[in-house]
């Protein structure tokens, strides 16, 4: 008989040591299921203020009174509507050239898309 690998041995123990802790966390009622749940929904919650400018009908103007959104990005953002079609969602802003992650998370709030 052929003598086995000693890292086929360490690993087979290392699994059965960790078989335990996988099965406690995949559990249906695993408290750490439920953290995690409770923190993606509270990261996709959005409020939008009532007076949020809509994406797809909104001019230049009213795209330029949105916080740190100028005459050029304004301007583009129209540009980009008209190339592309409208936007489905508000973060495909993001796609607009000239709108970083940082100014969409300054006007998230401040935009919305019907």
């Amino acid at each position: 008989m052929k003598p086995r690998n000693p890292y086929y041995l360490t690993v087979c123990k290392i699994f059965i040591k960790l078989l335990p802790l996988i099965v406690l966390c995949f559990l249906p009622g695993c408290g750490w299921q439920k953290e995690a749940k409770q923190v993606s929904l509270a990261q996709n919650e959005i409020i939008f203020s009532e007076s949020a400018i809509n994406l797809n009908t909104a001019s230049a103007e009213e795209l330029e009174k949105l916080p740190n959104i100028g005459a050029k990005a304004a301007q583009k953002i129209i540009e980009h509507r008209e190339n592309f079609g409208k936007f489905r969602k508000a973060e495909y802003l993001i796609l607009v050239d000239g709108i970083s992650d940082r100014r969409f998370r300054e006007i998230r709030n401040s935009v919305k898309v019907e």
